[in-house]
């Protein structure tokens, strides 16, 4: 994987979190990922598909983590992981994608974006639809932990 595809999934993953749900995220350790087991409880997935580049982005909250961004971004108090707060998790890749394909394309890369699939659930699978090695890159913040997969072809 082409290492200057991983830091404008970083910036867009903080910045877009920060903006739009008014939680501040410090990035981890980044990690090759083996398995296909989520890291948190609700998953968005989302494909990008270009003339030089093929490949998905995870994002995996665990479940406090998404309460917190419901309280914050919509004012409404969940306890449970319901459809509210799966389409939110929806926007939120969506945004976090879109931002990350604007710095992708200043530096040359241009691809379309999928419409987000959501998973939740305990230990759920993520399934990248390319070959490529995935990426994880976890972030904690007081509310709870967000992992970010990146996967791309070569």
């Amino acid at each position: 994987m082409n290492v200057a595809f991983i830091n404008p999934f970083i910036v867009s993953m903080k910045q877009v979190m920060a903006m739009m749900a008014s939680i501040d995220l410090d990035v981890l350790q980044p990690a090759l990922k083996k398995d296909a087991v989520s890291r948190g409880e609700v998953s968005g997935i989302i494909g990008m598909v270009g003339p030089q580049v093929r490949g998905s982005m995870a994002i995996s909250l665990e479940k406090d983590l998404s309460f917190a961004m419901m309280k914050n971004m919509l004012a409404e108090d969940v306890q449970e992981l319901n459809d509210s707060v799966c389409d939110m998790v929806g926007e939120i890749t969506n945004m976090i994608c879109g931002s990350a394909k604007g710095h992708l394309s200043e530096q040359g890369y241009e691809f379309e974006m999928a419409t987000p699939v959501i998973v939740s659930g305990v230990e759920h699978l993520i399934q990248h639809k390319v070959e490529g090695p995935k990426i994880i890159l976890p972030f904690s913040s007081s509310q709870g932990n967000a992992y970010l997969e990146i996967c791309f072809d070569g």
